[in-house]
């Protein structure tokens, strides 16, 4: 019999409907899948409908309603990881566990861009577990390592006890009998400076601590200049520090590029109260991994950066709401915000001054379109995570009903060299309209995939020169699956640069593709993944991505002008019609790939 120690999250006897997703975790962690009895459960405690929360438990990919083991292996089919060998890793899984099902599944993008082919086994347990494993070699694969045996060494997935003063896994063994080497925690897990080839060199931004300060350590924090960006917003006050974010020129860098102090100050005139603070770690996008680099190296830059964005905007309680596939950034959080709450930095009179801020750490279930800022409030409110129509905008009426600012991690960890140098020493580096430095995922066919750090205005060719591309590249795509290809090598990397070319910095993918790689296959993965992450709410989206799929499919047997005139119609009519960015972008890539790499000629 369960008892309320196995539903931990849900026990807290709150009549508050926000609970249901972590409720829904408390038990898939502890059992592995959620039983009509421990759904029925939770209800009553929230008071809940049984088929709305049903609604909420089966919208997720890593919740499951029906029995499967506690161990589940999920094997990254998407773009760099494809693009890697991914179809081998499946087939030879396949061969070892059976079908895709309850063991094991094809898993989007995993966000370990850097070392596909990739997968992630989540088990589940008291505590639940979780191993990392890339790059994974197919010859190498072995029942023990995919099922799990006992003692295998998985690290708890968000016990920050599990994790040293100097940043390793205390109970996280290394082993030798897996692809390349076992990852498992901390102790086994590259460390994050490994997916940053210019870790430790001159000029670094945003990147300078990762690979220098110990992310587990406050104290090392600010002796790499941690907190001068708080104490210098405190002399600032609120309108002071939104106009310095307004006169550095920072624009978002989720893919949108709104300016940040725009929305700031918007979101700090609106006399509905309280205020709240979301920020989006909920990177999905196949081909980006740099948000989880920084979680991974730098947690406490994050942390800082939110308490100043919510001093800035009168928030007293901020939501990092983070995928559920980056055990390791979940740990190291969850350790940061216990860390700067028992030494003053976070909760009441932060710093000794009259600030109060919390932020709570909200897990997400595997669902790209939660990445869309108005999907987040649903998912964080307990409801489906689909979007909301706009107007009105999260800055007037967000979460909760109330004003909300939203910004991704690499936005706000802006802000930090924004106040330590001033607004117009960060305006000096980029462009006019592009200003500061930005970070690239760079994967595919090159020597030194992982997190670049550039100022704007570099080319496509200096970056790639950077990470060593191997043979000759046919096309590169940026923005990943909602972005489009390119075979410019000269094209500015700025905003308004890529969109002269037709193009997206996105959130910065930059995947680089050679003759060895299957064009058709890529566009018929990115279709693949619209039609899975589409939400279905509306139905350009909803039908569209199925339709975009099923002509590409035709066109890879045999290629026909209605086919091709098809995918036109239907791609505009998504872009035009649907609800939200995902459907608006579906059609990107690959009518850039029709066009320009003449794909289907």
């Amino acid at each position: 019999e369960r008892t309320a120690t196995d539903l931990r999250v849900a026990a807290r006897a709150e009549s508050s409907r926000d609970l249901l997703l972590p409720a829904l975790h408390a038990v898939n962690d502890r059992v592995g899948w959620i039983s009509e009895g421990a759904l029925d459960y939770i209800c009553r405690r929230l008071t809940v409908p049984p088929a709305e929360a049903y609604g909420v438990a089966t919208f997720y990919s890593l919740l499951s309603v029906k029995p499967r083991p506690p161990r589940v292996l999920h094997v990254c089919t998407d773009l760099a990881c494809h693009a890697k060998g991914a179809d081998a890793v499946r087939r030879r899984v396949e061969e070892r566990l059976g079908p895709p099902g309850e063991s094991w599944q094809p898993s989007p993008c995993l966000g370990l861009c850097e070392r596909a082919p990739a997968a992630l086994a989540l088990e589940a347990g008291d505590p639940p577990t979780a191993d990392v494993y890339g790059p994974v070699l197919p010859e190498t694969i072995g029942d023990g390592i995919w099922t799990g045996l006992p003692g295998s060494g998985g690290v708890p997935l968000n016990d920050s006890s599990s994790t040293t003063s100097n940043g390793a896994a205390a109970n996280g063994t290394a082993a030798s009998d897996g692809p390349r080497a076992r990852q498992t925690g901390d102790a086994g897990e590259p460390p994050a400076e490994a997916a940053v080839p210019q870790a430790g060199q001159d000029g670094l931004v945003l990147l300078r601590r990762i690979g220098v300060a110990d992310p587990a350590s406050l104290d090392d924090y600010r002796a790499n200049g941690g907190y001068a960006a708080l104490r210098r917003a405190f002399r600032l006050g609120p309108a002071g520090v939104i106009r310095e974010v307004l006169e550095s020129g920072l624009v978002g860098r989720g893919g949108a590029a709104f300016p940040t102090g725009r929305k700031w100050d918007a979101a700090a005139r609106q006399p509905d109260h309280p205020h709240y603070l979301v920020c989006n770690a909920d990177e999905s996008e196949p081909g980006t991994f740099k948000d989880r680099v920084i979680m991974e190296g730098d947690p406490y830059a994050l942390v800082e950066a939110m308490t100043i964005a919510a001093y800035a905007t009168g928030c007293a309680k901020g939501y990092l709401y983070i995928r559920g596939e980056y055990p390791r950034a979940v740990r190291r959080l969850e350790h940061a915000i216990a860390t700067a709450r028992a030494r003053g930095l976070l909760g009441a009179g932060i710093l000794g001054h009259d600030f109060d801020f919390d932020i709570e750490l909200r897990r997400g279930a595997g669902a790209y379109i939660c990445g869309e800022e108005t999907a987040i409030f649903n998912s964080i409110e307990g409801f489906r995570g689909e979007p909301r129509s706009k107007p009105p905008f999260p800055v007037e009426k967000g979460l909760f009903g109330k004003p909300t600012v939203v910004n991704n991690v690499e936005t706000l960890v802006n802000v930090l060299p924004i106040l330590e140098h001033g607004a117009q020493a960060y305006a000096a580096t980029g462009t006019g309209s592009s200003t500061g430095t930005k970070l690239f995922c760079v994967s595919g066919g090159v020597a030194r995939p992982g997190i670049y750090e550039l100022p704007f205005g570099a080319t496509l060719r200096e970056l790639m020169d950077l990470a060593g591309p191997v043979g000759e590249p046919r096309a590169v795509l940026l923005g990943g699956a909602a972005g489009a290809f390119v075979t410019d090598p000269d094209i500015p990397l700025t905003f308004e640069g890529t969109r002269q070319a037709g193009a997206t910095l996105g959130s910065g993918v930059v995947l680089v593709l050679d003759d060895s790689v299957d064009l058709k296959a890529i566009l018929l993965r990115i279709a693949e993944f619209f039609r899975d992450e589409s939400c279905g709410q509306c139905v350009p989206c909803r039908v569209g991505t199925v339709r975009q799929e099923e002509a590409l499919h035709r066109l890879s047997e045999r290629v026909d002008e209605r086919d091709l005139l098809l995918l036109r119609e239907v791609g505009q009519t998504m872009r035009d019609a649907s609800i939200c960015g995902l459907g608006q972008t579906a059609w990107n890539a690959v009518e850039s790939a029709i066009d320009r790499l003449g794909v289907y000629r």
